[in-house]
């Protein structure tokens, strides 16, 4: 395997990673902003309130979103078992 070969593989890891986890991440972080800022603006410091609207949101995210993460994980995985078919020595 050559430096090239495994860069590549290292970026398109690094590619897949953060088109699947990057949208469930960017609405949590959203969410987490809203509830604070309405934490701030009422005074009501609760943790549930902090919590339970946060992980409803990411439940949803991952339905609506699951088939497509789904399918880019399956697509990533066969392109590196063929991959390694033609890395590995005969």
């Amino acid at each position: 395997m050559s430096i090239e070969q495994a860069l590549s593989i290292i970026k398109n890891a690094l590619t897949t990673i953060m088109l699947v986890g990057g949208p469930v991440l960017i609405v949590s972080l959203v969410v987490g902003i809203l509830i604070s800022l309405f934490q701030a603006l009422t005074q009501i410091h609760e943790a549930t309130l902090a919590f339970a609207p946060k992980i409803l949101i990411v439940f949803i995210v991952l339905i609506i979103l699951g088939g497509w993460m789904l399918g880019t994980l399956v697509d990533y995985s066969k392109h590196m078992f063929i991959q390694m078919g033609s890395v590995l020595p005969r």
